[in-house]
């Protein structure tokens, strides 16, 4: 209880270090690099003008960026809050259906949706009746093609990806908490040093948030509510809580994906499409890298928030900035980046199929078709393969449970 209290005492200046902060940059930089881009295709196809463009790119990166610092410092967990990647590509096609107005009524009423499953406990009373190895299955599926694409990565650009994976291991081998920046300040060195930086016109612009009045149109709340409620329920904020729980975190479903609702609903007018937790940044900023000590590790999220505001004030120029940087370098440092969350969530899943093998040994391949599926990346009816993975491992799970003979249980 002294050790709390002092801890308590000391605050957040005491509690940070360079290598938090770093891992809040990096995770924000991430989600620039690739599912920032999904947004701009998804103005691009509803022919937005520049300016909704950049206040959707802004609100969705400040409403995020608010949300990881309140949540963070109330929990004093490292919690990372992001915009739904599978909502953004959802709305690629759907999007230029209906008014824009209508469209960001159609945002209000499934934020509205996600405050109700969060805030009463719904969502997490359904994510605990999930079977355990199955959940860890599903976050092994959603990291492992990251590490997977880090790979293909380094074959497309062997030196600067090579060189970056060869900088990690030299950073896990000597300083494990700065590994990954090492290995981006390489990186980006190798980059520089081979002309693979392409030079970008910046035109430091302050860009900011435009509010639209919503309206409510039925055939946009059917066609955006809906499927955009599913998507980011299942699709993020499932792996998202399964991330912060795997690393060791006790992850309040009501508070966290009440919240993260929460600055949805508010953001929605502003051209939002999704608040909610994220899985693969949060695995940046929660794990070991961020700090040696789980209970400091929330100053990551602080940072990520921080750099999330910086990134949306000025969203435009960020992209840029992004753009300029070889693909396959951040690529490559998400990967590795991510391989300790990936590490864990693997070795997560098969202990929780053995230890539930024992009154259930259909457990385990039920985590495997769980793994399978997520992995795979399909996405049936616009939706994303963490819900299918989910829905196929407990399918299995229950099935194999049923039709296994008794006499088979191990005893």
């Amino acid at each position: 209880m002294e050790g709390t209290r002092t801890r308590a005492r000391s605050g957040m200046l005491a509690d940070a270090s360079f290598s938090a902060i770093a891992a809040g940059f990096i995770a924000v930089a991430v989600s620039y690099a690739g599912p920032m881009i999904v947004v701009l295709q998804a103005a691009q196809s509803a022919h937005l003008g520049p300016a909704l463009t950049a206040s959707w790119m802004s609100a969705i990166a400040i409403a995020s960026g608010i949300t990881c610092v309140v949540l963070s410092l109330l929990t004093r967990q490292p919690v990372v809050v992001a915009w739904s990647v599978p909502g953004a590509a959802l709305l690629l096609t759907a999007l230029g259906h209906y008014s824009y107005s209508d469209a960001l009524g159609a945002y209000v009423v499934a934020a509205a949706l996600a405050i109700v499953l969060g805030a009463t406990g719904w969502f997490g009373r359904l994510m605990g009746a999930v079977p355990r190895p199955v959940v860890a299955a599903v976050l092994a599926g959603v990291l492992l093609p990251f590490v997977l694409k880090a790979c293909g990565a380094v074959v497309e650009s062997p030196l600067v990806g090579g060189g970056l994976v060869l900088a990690f291991l030299v950073g896990r081998r000597f300083a494990p908490r700065y590994a990954v920046l090492v290995a981006l300040a390489a990186g980006v060195a190798l980059a520089v040093a081979t002309g693979g930086v392409a030079a970008q016109a910046l035109a430091w612009d302050l860009s900011g948030p435009v509010w639209t009045t919503p309206t409510f149109g039925l055939p946009a709340i059917v066609g955006i509510s809906v499927p955009l409620l599913v998507v980011t329920m299942a699709g993020q904020n499932a792996p998202g809580l399964a991330m912060m729980r795997q690393l060791g975190y006790d992850a309040g479903d009501r508070l966290m994906v009440g919240g993260a609702s929460l600055a949805w609903l508010v953001s929605a007018p502003f051209g939002s499409h999704g608040i909610n937790l994220a899985a693969i940044t949060a695995g940046i900023c929660a794990g070991r890298e961020a700090h040696p000590d789980a209970d400091r590790r929330y100053v990551a999220g602080i940072s990520c928030g921080v750099f999330y505001i910086l990134f949306g004030l000025f969203s435009t120029t960020a992209v840029a900035l992004v753009a300029a940087v070889p693909p396959a370098l951040l690529t490559v440092l998400a990967g590795v980046a991510l391989l300790a969350a990936t590490q864990g969530a693997i070795i997560d899943s098969v202990t929780h199929a053995r230890d539930d093998a024992r009154a259930a040994p259909h457990a385990i391949e039920a985590a495997v078709i769980t793994l399978a599926v997520t992995a795979s990346g399909i996405s049936a009816f616009g939706i994303v393969s963490a819900f299918w993975g989910i829905l196929a491992g407990a399918v299995a799970y229950a099935a194999l449970g049923m039709l296994r003979p008794r006499r088979s249980a191990v005893r």
